[in-house]
């Protein structure tokens, strides 16, 4: 029987492997502590535009590709779900989610087109599209911010600290949230901070302190 490959590692930690595990939690935390003052502002203004567009009953719809399509629908859970306090459910929906209607698009329009025709389909003005992209330059999430610009929706983005063609298809009424990272993985560690952030913040303009 062929020897197993764990059978081959040494009994003893690696000092190498380990420093480099070490040092992503150090990068993470100095990014976060770098992000908390840049940021905190931001994510203010921010969690106001979604609390007034639930208040105005508009809805909230959210997008990305990879790690950012489950940090989308991460946000759209905990919005139609909860953070951590009991409250009414919020209408927002992930426009990853639903497998069907994205092969069909990207079958017979192309993949570029998967979230914008669907802000098309079901977006209104007064809604509000939350385009998240590590890069800034995924060519569908620029489409569907142009989709709900048609559509007469704000935008609020996400990207690293190059937003990017994201950034250019912004107009002076969105609002951009451009973490200060470069490295894909310090880029999503910074959104998921940023997602609880803004629902912790949600909360408590609906809820009070």
């Amino acid at each position: 029987m062929a020897e197993s490959f764990i059978d081959e590692f040494p009994d003893a930690p690696d000092a190498a492997m380990v420093t480099a595990i070490r040092k992503h939690f150090e990068d993470a935390a100095e990014n976060c502590a770098a992000a908390a003052a840049a940021l905190a502002p931001v994510l203010e203004d921010a969690a106001g535009r979604i609390v007034n567009a639930f208040m105005a009953n508009h809805r909230v719809f959210t997008c990305g590709n990879g790690g950012s399509a489950s940090d989308a629908e991460h946000l759209a859970a905990e919005l139609v779900g909860r953070l951590e306090r009991e409250r009414p459910a919020l209408p927002a929906f992930a426009l990853s989610a639903n497998s069907s209607v994205l092969t069909a698009v990207a079958n017979d329009y192309g993949y570029h087109d998967v979230f914008a025709r669907q802000v098309r389909a079901h977006g209104s003005a007064g809604d509000l599209l939350i385009a998240i992209s590590c890069s800034g330059n995924s060519a569908n999430v620029v489409e569907a911010v142009a989709a709900a610009h048609e559509r007469e929706m704000q935008v609020i983005a996400l990207s690293g600290a190059n937003p990017g063609k994201l950034g250019e298809q912004l107009s002076s009424q969105d609002c951009l949230i451009s973490v200060p990272a470069t490295r894909i993985m310090r880029v999503q560690e910074l959104h998921r901070v940023c997602i609880h952030a803004l629902c912790d913040a949600v909360d408590r303009i609906l809820l009070g302190e």
